[in-house]
């Protein structure tokens, strides 16, 4: 047998079972550091929580690595635990001994705290290396990372399958034809590169959709959990070329399913979440934007309304609100729309059912009326749009008229017409796009800084 490996602890750990007079070493990244001839300290962090660890140094120590322990540098600090004076910890660490596992350049380090505060986070974007480093970003990505456990284990504790549908796909599921297409750096003398590889023309997924009913109507109840991508030209807040989609499908289920199924799901989801990362929220709260906490979770607790398109568009009518984009029956929902909906008719979270055929993509269960879809958007305040759904066209006849309505060939979707022949039942889903429920829950304002390396027109970097 070899031997046992000492692991570090994790800040957030050490702080948890801290004991006046005990010894521990301390490793992270310096975050602020101070020194004069009375008090010489730094505060350490390794992202495991949104507190640091305060460190004492005699003078000595600090004589000998205070320009060593500039912002950012990597180190290992060995100590003792001693009750703090101070009221932000009950108890800091004495430094016994320092090392200087990676040296950084205070003078150079591109992350600095101006005059007029620190940096925004438009400027952030262009430091993508660093910027998890800052306190904004650490708080996001637990965030982030909590929401996406919850999530999982939201559908897990329900007997959900999770199933991981194709990034490259020939088909387009939305219809909207935003897409990426894929190509070889190289093909034979006389190939296409954009169709050599595959024989055919193939793109980069907008959706597990069509891939996932087939597996919706041999499981039951399964989901997609990965990279999404639209090749939309668009530079608002609330858009990215590559995101992150939760795509439930569940088979013997109507659109009233789908409804419980999705307000159960925001609901657990946001308040497991937040329960999780308290202490981020505590800092979304006070920094991002004041009240958002307690805003989601009145928001989630107060049951869904429910209105039809029809319905909505009665009531934008009545509302003496002057809207930029045209309203009545027939015309989009706008994100303006959406709010005024969630925001000020409703006050909370709202699903708006039942959307004009051509409004939606072909694969939506066509209503008894001829003129509306069995579809659903959840509108939520400050957000507008956070899923979109339906229930699925489980009819061969219906479905295949309306793909030649809209000019497609049916051969092209053999395979998912082929759910229709075989064993067909009602059945649906919806996507909540990942990316857009952080921004609702935190407060942050702009796609590109809920995402890791967020990938927009012009930025790939």
């Amino acid at each position: 047998m070899g031997r046992g490996v000492a692991r570090r602890v994790r800040i957030k750990d050490l702080l948890a079972g801290a004991r006046e007079g005990d010894p521990v070493e301390v490793t992270g990244w310096v975050k602020t550091s101070r020194f004069s001839k009375n008090v010489s300290f730094v505060h350490v962090f390794d992202g495991s929580s949104t507190q640091t660890v305060q460190v004492i140094l005699d003078p000595g120590l600090a004589e000998q690595y205070g320009r060593e322990l500039a912002v950012s540098a990597a180190v290992r600090i060995h100590g003792r635990w001693k009750a703090s004076p101070g009221a932000e910890q009950a108890l800091e660490v004495v430094a016994e001994r320092v090392e200087i596992v990676g040296p950084s350049d205070a003078t150079a380090y591109p992350i600095q705290r101006t005059k007029k505060g620190p940096m925004s986070l438009e400027t952030l974007r262009g430091y993508g290396q660093f910027r998890p480093r800052t306190n904004t970003f650490q708080s996001v990505f637990r965030v982030r990372n909590a929401l996406s456990d919850e999530i999982h284990r939201f559908f897990q504790s329900r007997g959900f399958l999770w199933i991981h549908t194709p990034i490259l796909t020939s088909s387009d599921a939305e219809g909207a034809g935003e897409l990426f297409q894929v190509s070889t750096t190289r093909a034979a003398e006389g190939e296409d590169p954009k169709i050599s590889f595959f024989g055919k023309p193939v793109y980069l997924t907008v959706s597990g959709q069509l891939e996932v009913e087939a597996f919706a109507e041999a499981f039951t109840d399964v989901y997609t959990f990965g990279p999404t991508f639209r090749a939309e030209n668009s530079n608002t807040a609330r858009h990215a070329a590559e995101f992150w989609m939760i795509e439930p499908e569940i088979a013997f289920a109507d659109l009233d399913d789908l409804l419980a199924l999705a307000e159960e799901f925001i609901r657990e989801v946001a308040l497991g979440t937040i329960a999780r990362t308290t202490d981020d929220f505590a800092f979304f709260d006070e920094r991002i934007e004041k009240g958002v906490v307690d805003a989601v979770t009145r928001t989630v607790q107060q049951p869904f309304a429910r209105i039809t398109y029809t319905e909505a568009q009665e009531i934008l009518a009545r509302s003496g609100k002057s809207f930029e984009y045209p309203i009545g029956w027939g015309s989009s929902l706008q994100a303006e729309h959406e709010r005024y909906l969630a925001e000020e008719h409703v006050k909370g979270p709202v699903f708006v059912t039942d959307y004009p055929i051509e409004q939606k993509a072909f694969y939506m269960r066509v209503n008894d009326d001829q003129k509306t879809v069995a579809a659903t958007d959840l509108l939520v305040p400050r957000i507008g749009e956070i899923i979109g759904g339906s229930q699925r066209e489980e009819r061969l006849d219906v479905l295949e008229a309306q793909m030649r309505k809209r000019g497609m060939d049916p051969a092209h979707l053999a395979h998912y017409l082929d759910l229709r022949r075989f064993g067909s039942v009602p059945h649906g889903g919806f996507g909540l796009g990942l990316e857009r429920m952080l921004m609702w829950m935190t407060g942050m304002q702009n796609i590109r800084d809920v995402l890791p390396h967020p990938r927009t027109p012009g930025n790939a970097a």
